[in-house]
């Protein structure tokens, strides 16, 4: 394991947002450029508009994205609207803690934009590239979420192009609040986002975080719903709850809590040091709040050992700029279409793999169980786990409808398992949407899917999804939700 490289905590500049900031805005200002930052944003949705209204009707459409988290099947036909120039922060309003932004900006583009000003999105999710608007329509979890919920629950309104090429402002409590609050959990179905309002907080300079260890999922479990309940650990309030599960017989919990005075040291994992090695290595750590919300970014969790960069050898020589999520997702897409590794593995005779890529949340009071049977049945470790509860219970988002009273835990399941002769390519994947729909779970549909059409929407708000439909793309120009995240049409 690389060293971690260990500097001095540097001075905190007076009513700073963070260590990398020398000065703060005043209070009230909008972001730099943002007049000119609207107007340029009325005139590209103007533009997108015209062409949706000009694509020819049956023909597909779709977004021409510079990035993507996807990993289902997606069609790359159709005509794909340009997008360009909805990816930057129009404002940034310290004093009502909220900032407007466009809806392709990356959560990368959006903490350069606040963190300046010692405020974040109440939830950010764990890579760089994910967008504002992907995290709306597609949801996100992070470990602010036992306490912020998703990133959709923190937004007050949001601008979207909808199927029958309507451009409409929704608000919890407008005329367009069905929308508003069937939009999560529609990934482009009923319409593309724009623009979103959406809420901040305040951060400290650094992160303190503790390491827990325990002997198995069950044993972390009860810790976790005890620190989501009281908030605090030992006296010290927290912030942000996450962990790894590392197999049956070993998991472990980190607590992370705002610091505002200078720590000890600070570490960074954007370099050679490897976050999810040091959770093992050391009891405690400190971060600051920028390395803190990208820590999972650089080896896109523990995913980049399958390119070998977690080779200390490898690692000195690749360019640290290269080390990101996006440089990953671009190599995996590129196997994806045209299955080099995969063709070169079976001419050396190697067993076929199965990909298993999969986020899916189960109640806590489920959590051993579902280790317990991907232990037997998935060999894949580590898995990540993360609580989530939803921040306002009076709300509900039909498309995605997690008990308000429950707390969940999200696992990430993030690896590649070998296949038996005989055995079907999907079998993993299927096990587990099998056994957690029993356990009475829900999973994320960036990923691959098997319902049938039937199960599908009595999970996924189908009878409110096709009033939506019936209001906002009644024409059917955009694929509907079964068709897009399970058939991948």
């Amino acid at each position: 394991m690389p060293a971690d490289p260990e500097v001095p905590s540097p001075p905190l500049p007076e009513s700073t947002g963070g260590p990398e900031a020398t000065s703060r805005p005043v209070p009230g200002t909008p972001a730099p450029g943002a007049a000119g930052a609207w107007g340029e944003h009325r005139r590209r949705v103007a533009s997108l508009v015209d062409q949706y209204r000009a694509v020819p009707p049956g023909q597909r459409v779709r977004l021409a994205k510079r990035t993507s988290n996807l990993f289902r099947p997606r069609s790359r036909s159709g005509v794909g609207l340009d997008v360009s120039g909805l990816d930057r922060v129009l404002a940034v309003d310290p004093s009502e803690r909220t900032a407007e932004v466009g809806a392709m900006t990356t959560y990368e583009q959006l903490l350069d934009a606040t963190l300046p000003y010692g405020l974040m999105p109440l939830v950010v999710p764990e890579l760089r590239t994910i967008t504002l608007g992907g995290a709306l329509t597609g949801l996100g979890i992070e470990s602010s979420s036992w306490r912020n919920g998703m990133p959709h629950e923190s937004v007050l309104e949001i601008e979207v192009l909808t199927g029958d090429g309507r451009v409409v402002t929704a608000r919890p409590d407008g005329e367009h609040r069905d929308l508003f609050f069937g939009f999560p959990g529609s990934y482009g179905t009923l319409g593309y986002a724009l623009r979103a309002r959406i809420e901040l907080e305040e951060v400290a300079p650094w992160v303190h975080l503790r390491h827990l260890p325990f002997a198995d999922g069950a044993e972390a479990g009860a810790t976790l719903g005890e620190v989501c309940r009281s908030g605090t650990l030992d006296g010290e309030p927290v912030a942000f709850v996450d962990g790894i599960w590392w197999g049956p017989e070993e998991c472990t919990l980190t607590l992370g809590s705002w610091q505002q005075d200078p720590p000890p040291v600070v570490r960074s994992y954007t370099g050679q040091a490897i976050f999810y090695r040091s959770v093992r290595a050391r009891c405690e750590d400190w971060l600051t709040t920028r390395d803190y919300l990208w820590r999972w970014d650089t080896d896109w969790f523990w995913c980049s050992r399958a390119f070998g960069v977690q080779n200390p050898a490898l690692r000195r020589v690749v360019p640290r700029g290269l080390l990101r999520s996006d440089t990953y997702w671009k190599i995996m897409s590129f196997e994806q279409r045209f299955g080099v590794k995969g063709a070169l593995e079976r001419r050396l005779g190697r067993p076929e793999r199965e990909a298993v890529v999969q986020d899916v949340e189960v109640p806590l009071g489920q959590l051993g169980s579902l280790l317990d049977g991907l232990a037997r049945e998935v060999p894949i470790a580590p898995v990540w786990i993360c609580p989530l509860r939803s921040r306002d219970p009076t709300r509900r988002w039909p498309l995605y409808d997690l008990d308000a009273g429950t707390l969940w835990v999200n696992l990430g399941i993030w690896s590649s398992c070998e296949l038996r002769p005989g055995m079907d390519p999907a079998h993993h994947n299927r096990w587990i949407e099998t056994e957690v729909d029993r356990l009475g779970g829900r999973k994320s549909l960036y990923s691959t899917a098997f319902y049938d059409e039937e199960r599908f929407y009595q999970l996924y708000g189908g009878a409110d999804y096709r009033r939506l439909r019936a209001t906002y793309d009644p024409g059917g120009r955009l694929l509907d939700l079964y068709h897009k995240c399970v058939l991948g049409s």
